[in-house]
């Protein structure tokens, strides 16, 4: 257990922290994931545990058909005295037997699985080479050392080695977004006239985009290192810009675009200019609430350095700290530059962090929801951060509804104290 202070730059000092940490895992990230990727299926293998957090995060009755289910762990496997990989074999002839309706199969990594040492992406070539139509991959959900929203950078990463080599010029949005989100942001694309951009991860398997030294990406979340990592290696070259929440940032974001592809600056403002002034007007109904309120975030999501952004500079609350598991300085320099006087903490010390909550006193806590009910219980108004995740909040027309998410547990708490 220990914290330092490292600079970042001459003006911007970051507390990194070590200690016990309150996160879920990765495997959460196949919650949205499954919705994303239309013909797509997630099998965790893992525990009774794994799947008793998959049912209850995604809420799915015990008789509905997702696409997503957890390949059990027993303790025969444990002990060593089955052979897990026949065992893994049949179970996946028995998924592809009953939902033929799949296309791409992810084996998905966990705790126990990466504990006993079983090799998925050994199984997933294996399996890739005997199923017919099926393509089947392999990434790590597991908790250890990793925070929830890893999920979905390990998946990406994994679907970055199966895009075909192109060298034709395109944009690449970079990041699961849901459908009328990614569909808004095609049309202003569109409408500065980008001619080709794909998504990643796709709707479909098949129509997983191709990448080359003309291809230009932008990240959608803040949390997509190894992707963009394995992107960069295919030629594809990063924008930086500000994260597409709310009006100033959805505007640098879409900017950063518009510079790379040669747009004319004035028709640039002439495409934003409505969504902008929409934002801006939904942002003005929330700042009443939020204007002047402190907020302290517990790293949990890794978007907590936007979303401070956000909040301080278009409603004008005020960050106490802000926390995060881990900080990508590159993705997140403009950012940081734009992110007002607070502390900025990189990792999670639970203990230390509390003290600081209890101590400040703030108006906000935006937590995970294994802290919330003990900080509402001592008198602290909180808002779970993974909320955050599930819920469409990038871009212009999102942002009235994502200043609401922070100012809905106010207002409730005010409510309340009459």
């Amino acid at each position: 257990m220990n914290a330092a202070v490292a600079p970042l730059g001459a003006d911007r000092p970051i507390l990194r922290e070590r200690g016990q940490r309150e996160v879920f895992c990765g495997l959460t990230g196949i919650v949205w994931l499954h919705r994303k990727i239309q013909d797509a299926f997630f099998l965790v293998i893992g525990s009774r545990t794994c799947a008793h957090l998959l049912q209850s995060a995604a809420g799915v009755m015990i008789f509905a058909e997702p696409r997503f289910a957890t390949a059990i762990i027993e303790e025969k496997d444990l002990a060593g005295l089955a052979d897990a990989n026949e065992e893994l074999d049949r179970v996946v002839a028995r998924l592809l037997a009953r939902r033929p309706d799949i296309r791409l199969l992810f084996l998905v990594g966990s705790c126990p699985s990466e504990v006993i040492k079983l090799d998925l992406a050994r199984a997933a070539s294996r399996l890739d080479k005997s199923t017919d139509g099926v393509r089947v991959l392999a990434y790590s959900g597991s908790g250890i050392e990793t925070t929830f929203t890893q999920g979905e950078d390990a998946c990406l990463a994994a679907l970055v080695p199966q895009m075909a080599t192109t060298a034709e010029t395109q944009l690449l949005i970079v990041g699961s977004l849901p459908d009328i989100v990614e569909d808004q942001f095609r049309r202003l694309f569109a409408e500065l006239g980008i001619a080709r951009v794909d998504s990643l991860p796709p709707r479909r398997s098949g129509e997983l985009a191709a990448v080359g030294p003309g291809t230009r990406f932008l990240l959608a979340q803040p949390f997509l290192g190894d992707t963009a990592t394995a992107l960069q290696a295919r030629g594809a070259v990063h924008l930086p810009a500000l994260f597409p929440f709310g009006a100033e940032g959805t505007t640098a974001w879409l900017h950063a675009a518009a510079k790379a592809f040669g747009i004319d600056e004035m028709h640039f403002r002439r495409v934003v200019a409505p969504g902008r002034e929409r934002a801006k007007r939904a942002l003005e109904r929330q700042a009443k609430v939020l204007a002047g309120k402190s907020i302290f975030f517990l790293p949990d999501s890794q978007l907590e350095v936007p979303l401070a952004r956000f909040l301080a500079n278009e409603l004008g609350m005020v960050p106490v700290e802000v926390g995060t598991p881990y900080l990508h300085r590159g993705h997140l320099a403009d950012e940081l530059a734009a992110l007002p006087d607070c502390v900025v903490s990189e990792g999670q010390d639970v203990d230390r962090q509390l003290d600081r909550v209890r101590a400040a006193r703030p108006d906000l806590t935006v937590c995970g929801l294994g802290l919330a009910n003990p900080l509402e219980r001592e008198g602290l108004t909180t808002k779970w951060s993974i909320e955050l995740v599930f819920s469409p909040v990038h871009g212009f027309d999102q942002a009235g509804d994502l200043a609401e998410l922070f100012a809905r547990p106010l207002v409730r708490r005010d409510l309340l104290a009459v």
